[in-house]
């Protein structure tokens, strides 16, 4: 059996928010579908669907094993006593919470989230995802994470917590205990995004990842290279990084340690900068012919031995 609802006159009442790849928050219908059924608990103003259940709204849509939707009257949770408990979603309510449970997939045009769980409201325009395998994948970048991924429409950022990673499409990647990454309200000048052939009127705008900052035993690996330091920020449009705070540079057997660097990972060159009134130190085993990374950012050259 395949069934639907449509809450009509959903509104948004956290206020606007940013067009992004994935935002359930801007209002409109929307439309649930399962297989195995839809199950309306008047009294709990909760609407379940099982079973392959689908979830769309404005080019979004979540699916999942299991749908829950959370509807309230409309105005919010004042307006609750006002109204008959078992108004339904059809005549006049709106859903505020969407929660979706069991190999949970959640899709526009451009973007995908992917993870066990997740809770979508609507208030604050943020989807909570949990669960093994997280990853919010852009048309840049994939995010990954191990204990949660959050995506705030609003203020344009996803936050992955717990061994957190981010991976460009030419392969360049840091990794952090936490990872936040603030998207671009528009695409950045000259940079390339596939246009789907039939876009929805009202779809979201996919996210470009503008910055990255990086909390917590950060890691950026470039093709010769890995860098370490407590905290840092990365653009992957310039293919900059600045790492902060016991900072260790390593190339083979060979180590550099301050506390600041800067990595340019287009080209792998790693330049460690010294604090005010400190040296940077290094630890240099001799082997002929292998370039070292410079305080300077240079390339010194060992002399043969």
């Amino acid at each position: 059996m395949k069934a639907c609802f449509v809450a009509a006159a959903v509104l948004l009442l956290g206020g606007t928010a940013f067009a992004q790849g994935i935002d359930l928050s801007q209002g409109g219908p929307v439309e649930v579908t399962a297989t195995d059924g839809i199950e309306w608990r008047q009294q709990e103003q909760v609407v379940v669907a099982r079973g392959q259940a689908r979830a769309t709204r404005g080019g979004v849509t979540v699916e999942a094993d299991r749908l829950m939707a959370r509807y309230r009257p409309r105005g919010g949770a004042g307006a609750t006593q006002a109204r008959a408990p078992a108004e339904g979603p059809a005549g006049g309510g709106e859903i505020w919470r969407l929660e979706a449970e069991g190999n949970v997939v959640v899709t526009s045009a451009t973007d995908r989230a992917e993870g066990d769980r997740a809770v979508y409201d609507m208030d604050q325009a943020v989807m909570v995802m949990t669960g093994g395998a997280l990853r919010l994948t852009t048309p840049d970048n994939t995010l990954t994470a191990r204990d949660s991924v959050e995506y705030w429409s609003a203020r344009r950022m996803a936050v992955a917590r717990g061994n957190a990673v981010v991976v460009t499409n030419d392969g360049r990647r840091v990794r952090a205990d936490t990872l936040v990454a603030h998207f671009a309200e528009t695409p950045p000048p000259g940079a390339q995004r596939p246009q789907p052939a039939a876009t929805p009127p009202g779809t979201p705008a996919p996210s470009s990842i503008d910055r990255v900052e990086a909390f917590g035993n950060v890691e950026i690996r470039t093709a010769e290279e890995v860098v370490r330091g407590d905290r840092g920020v990365y653009s992957p449009n310039s293919g900059m990084a600045r790492l902060l705070g016991q900072v260790r540079i390593t190339r083979g057997e060979n180590t550099l340690t301050g506390q600041e660097a800067i990595v340019n990972m287009q080209t792998g060159v790693a330049r460690l900068v010294s604090a005010p009134g400190a040296r940077v130190q290094g630890l240099v085993v001799p082997q002929g012919g292998q370039d070292l990374p410079g305080p300077g950012g240079t390339r010194q050259q060992e002399a043969p031995r």
